[in-house]
């Protein structure tokens, strides 16, 4: 948002500071000026704002001049809106609002004989000075009236305004062509402004075609409102339509504001000719009234401002005058209910304060915090370590010891990312009001934040990234939504990067189940074993490649998926590097307990080593050949491992023995005692087992097979 500093120094004549100081006291109390930009000699400063979506009412050169105002304790000039005297009517222009819960107030204002000509004088110079785009003095006065004091107004031409003026919801399936040029077709749930005919705009958020102001406008009914935020919110998400007036509306205006920004715009457009006709038209709901403008107080302890607040740098806590100074120059009226008590009724601008700690953080805001001394919170007892943080930092340091980095995404995710990734299908909590689409639903799963986490690295050309994240998934429904802990792994590029001395290797499948088994070895588990199922089956997630991708499952239990990320995937989110990830449920992980470590003496007795060459069906896997050796129960044993593993055509060739269908392994064997020497007889009567246990796996000795 764009601020003269002149528009404001207009409204605060004893402003003594320099802009940039301005500009920084601004920050350090929450009204964040960007950038200060120099606009020339007498034309003070260019202020670029980032204000926050809860503070609307300092959307507006006003609103920061009354921040200013109470920063430096002094006046505020009221805003001005001098109007000529009005013609008397027999009969007030008709205003009917048929949907009170939608708007709570109109104010209409009937100009005759008005003239349609440029902008010019003050209103012209701070157009041009923002840039702002001048269209006629008519139009220009609604939006110069906007940026001055952030409440959004319209002009009809009058002469199209068919009798009376009705707010109402729109007719299902009605039709109204917007200023824009675009027509829409309107829902029950949007609320329009209209005559007795047809919708003449969208409330809130943009007028209609068929009454905006052109050249030829003669008369003018210039309206001024509120509208139920909710509603523009709503109205302006399902057209795509944001607007200045949208932008303000749906954070919450002024209820008070309509009858001021009527009159200024009023004023603005008479300068240049024409006649006020009648007096104002102001319909009010009083139900909205009372829980906008006229909101019960709020009571303030002198106590809990010091108790919370602290003392001062000077070391003292802020005495009663200064408080009461602060609150009446942000809008708010002190009654005085005690000698340290008081009753706060609330400004009609502010309607982000709703309890005493609003008011609290008020005072300690302008005060500055950097005024406040720097103590720490008072605190009895002791830390006490939640039950699986130990189980959580082991799972730390091993993915950090493998080169990982951990990262924290976002706890939001779009519907549509929600029903893909979530382990119940189409299962996942919306929210009520998400600020926007691609962040409509609570995560169920870490892995959209993760894939877009690799995506962001990977547009900025780091090629080799590995990341993770432990966070929070939520599923359920939105009256009872259930959390639990969950661990993403993502990595792409190389596991191994070029050497000068050796070649690299890209990340693959195994790198990743590699990391996993580092995780759970340290973990006491009775069993861990990988699997998968055929696509076919839809028991694998749909965002893994099939035939690149595993379960993991420990004691019986599923613990996660991973592998590749799935070809359609990759090309919906473009990208073009093969990606590898995972995710794991540490809910279920934390169950077991931490493998304990132990130290073994190393034996004094040689080993006995032996080799095993055996052929096998392709549909013996590894885990099938290790859990037989392990249940023959030799205590001796101490290692087994594969040496050699043909299985490809080019093996084939080598080994003239080796059948399509079938691999070769060369199996090697550890034997060693820690008491005594091995013999040979006992060696050979493993060695024997060993053997038929392999052969009744299906395998064959590699020189029998013909």
């Amino acid at each position: 948002m764009k601020i003269l500093s002149s528009w404001l120094r207009a409204y605060l004549p004893g402003l003594q500071v320099s802009d940039r100081q301005l500009a920084d006291d601004l920050t350090l109390r929450g009204i964040a000026v960007e950038g200060v930009f120099d606009l020339g000699p007498r034309n003070g400063s260019l202020f670029e704002m980032d204000i926050t979506t809860n503070r609307v009412d300092a959307m507006n050169h006003y609103g920061i001049a009354r921040e200013a105002a109470a920063i430096y304790d002094i006046p505020l000039l009221p805003l001005a809106a001098p109007l000529p005297g009005s013609q008397p009517v027999k009969q007030p222009f008709p205003v009917r609002i048929e949907a009170p819960d939608l708007c709570g107030r109109f104010t209409a204002r009937v100009l005759r004989n008005v003239t349609i000509a440029p902008s010019s004088g003050q209103v012209a110079e701070r157009f041009a000075q923002l840039e702002q785009k001048a269209i006629s003095n008519a139009v220009d006065a609604t939006n110069y009236v906007t940026m001055a004091m952030g409440h959004p107004t319209h002009a009809f031409d009058l002469d199209k305004v068919e009798g009376s003026i009705v707010v109402r919801r729109a007719r299902p399936g009605e039709r109204l062509k917007l200023l824009d040029g675009t027509e829409r077709t309107l829902v029950a749930d949007d609320l329009v402004v209209a005559d007795e005919k047809k919708a003449l705009g969208l409330a809130g958020v943009m007028g209609g075609w068929d009454t905006m102001i052109t050249p030829g406008t003669k008369n003018i009914l210039v309206e001024a409102a509120w509208f139920d935020p909710g509603s523009v919110r709503r109205s302006s998400r399902r057209h795509k339509l944001h607007t200045d007036a949208s932008h303000r509306f749906e954070r919450g205006a002024d209820f008070a504001a309509p009858p001021v920004a009527s009159a200024m715009v009023s004023g603005l457009i008479l300068a240049a000719g024409g006649e006020l006709h009648g007096d104002p038209v102001d319909v009010v709901v009083p139900e909205i009234a009372a829980r906008t403008a006229e909101r019960p107080a709020i009571p303030l302890s002198l106590q809990e401002v010091a108790r919370i607040l602290g003392r001062t740098a000077e070391g003292k806590a802020l005495q009663a005058e200064t408080v009461e100074r602060y609150l009446a120059a942000l809008g708010c009226r002190i009654q005085t209910a005690s000698a340290a008590d008081y009753r706060v009724s609330l400004p009609s601008w502010r309607l982000d304060l709703e309890r005493e700690i609003d008011l609290i953080e008020e005072v300690a805001r302008l005060h500055g915090y950097n005024h406040f001394a720097n103590t720490l919170p008072s605190f009895s007892g002791s830390v006490v370590e939640l039950p699986s943080a130990g189980k959580e930092n082991l799972v730390r340091r091993k993915l950090l010891a493998g080169g990982y980095t951990e990262a924290v995404g976002s706890t939001f995710c779009s519907a549509s990312d929600a029903a893909k990734f979530s382990h119940q299908p189409n299962v996942h909590v919306p929210l009520g009001n998400p600020l926007s689409e691609e962040v409509g639903c609570l995560r169920p799963s870490l892995l959209p934040g993760m894939l877009a986490m690799l995506a962001h690295n990977l547009n900025r050309e780091a090629a080799d990234v590995r990341l993770f994240e432990m966070g929070t998934v939520f599923s359920g429904t939105t009256d009872r939504v259930q959390e639990r802990p969950s661990l993403a792994i993502g990595a792409t590029g190389f596991a191994i990067a070029d050497h000068p001395h050796f070649k690299g290797r890209p990340f693959t499948f195994y790198d990743l189940k590699g990391i996993a088994e580092e995780v759970l070895s340290g973990f006491a588990t009775r069993s861990l074993y990988f699997d998968a199922f055929p696509a076919a089956t839809g028991l694998m997630p749909v965002w893994l490649q099939p035939g690149r991708s595993a379960r993991l499952v420990v004691d019986g239990e599923t613990i996660g998926f991973f592998g590749q990320l799935s070809q359609d995937e990759a090309q919906r989110r473009k990208l073009r590097q093969e990606i590898f990830l995972g995710e794991f449920d540490l809910e279920r992980l934390y169950r077991h307990s931490l493998r304990e470590p132990a130290a073994q003496e190393l034996s004094r007795f040689p080993a006995v080593v032996r080799d095993f060459s055996f052929v096998f069906p392709e549909s013996i896997a590894w885990q099938s050949i290790a859990d037989r050796l392990r249940a023959l129960n030799i205590a001796e044993l101490r290692s087994v491992g594969p040496v050699e593993i043909f299985r490809d055509e080019k093996a084939a060739r080598k080994t003239a023995t080796l059948d399509t269908g079938h691999f070769s392994l060369l199996l090697r064997v550890v034997f060693q005692s820690h008491e005594r020497t091995l013999r040979d007889d006992e060696v050979q009567g493993w060695w024997e087992r060993i053997a038929a246990a392999l052969q009744q796996l299906g395998g064959a000795w590699r020189d029998k097979v013909r």
